[in-house]
């Protein structure tokens, strides 16, 4: 296994009310990442993920083929690991 790292992620696109966070926590939850997901009142979406590389790597892919969601855009930056016991969704912010 890999080094544990943690990345920020910020979507943008069709991204709210397409089914986006749920598909992120049944992907994490079987990828055994982990971290969190919510909407933001811009329309875009947030995310931290805790994994290794290949977990994050696979974790937006399996986002991206979401039926309805489209992303334009994606922001992304490392940030320290947290060490979460498993990915929940926060309130919008």
């Amino acid at each position: 296994m890999g080094n544990i790292i943690r990345r920020y992620y910020r979507f943008y696109g069709h991204v709210q009310g397409v089914g986006f966070r749920y598909r992120a926590k049944h992907a994490a939850e079987q990828l055994g990442v982990t971290g969190f997901v919510r909407n933001r009142y811009d329309g875009s979406v947030e995310m931290e993920a805790e994994g290794t590389e290949e977990q994050l790597d696979c974790l937006i892919a399996l986002i991206e083929k979401g039926r309805f969601i489209w992303i334009e855009r994606m922001e992304c930056a490392s940030v320290k690991p947290e060490g979460d016991r498993y990915f929940r969704y926060l309130d919008d912010l």
